[in-house]
């Protein structure tokens, strides 16, 4: 086997990649404090083409050197915006006819490999702090959560590792058209 190298890929350029359609969804980071994580965010929506990613909180935001590092410049492809109350956003995302997902450990949550993603709708997905998770007012806003299904000793993943896994899954079923 021959490593393929990045001209054989033919990824699309930078202007390429903005007028793309993108995946119908969008990426709420609900007070995530590492800014590796949030380079890691911006790297996997550029990878699956999310439509955007919305920062809360106490989440950094680009420009930022730490970012930059992860992201390798993914920053400055993906659509982001910032928001002070990830609350405020999740209301305005609800407003915009988009299905709010928390992705949590709460009761009633739908097992990742459990989920099925419906043909039309347009999901925001809301990634949590990495201690303690989303917030309890914004599950209470959300629409439904979903889990990542785990069998170790830990009680949750890297929320950077989660969001690949998220995002792959929902790739797979409705990515970009």
């Amino acid at each position: 086997m021959r490593k393929i190298t990045n001209e054989e890929l033919m990824r699309p350029s930078v202007e390429e990649f903005g007028r793309m359609e993108k995946m119908p969804v969008v990426v709420v980071l609900d007070n995530v404090r590492s800014m590796q994580n949030v380079g890691a965010f911006f790297r996997t929506g550029d990878a699956f083409a999310v439509e955007k990613i919305i920062l809360c909180g106490i989440t950094a935001t680009p420009p930022a050197r730490d970012i930059h590092k992860t992201a390798l410049g993914a920053e400055m492809t993906v659509a982001w915006s910032y928001c002070e109350q990830t609350a405020e956003a999740v209301t305005r995302l609800k407003e915009e006819g988009y299905r709010v997902l928390s992705i949590e450990q709460v009761e009633g949550a739908v097992m990742l490999n459990d989920f099925r993603a419906e043909e039309g709708v347009k999901y925001a997905l809301v990634f949590g702090n990495e201690v303690a998770g989303v917030d309890q007012a914004v599950v209470d806003l959300s629409d439904g959560a979903i889990e990542i299904p785990q069998v170790g000793t830990k009680h949750s993943i890297n929320v950077s590792v989660s969001g690949g896994v998220v995002l792959w899954n929902f790739f797979c079923q409705i990515g970009v058209k």
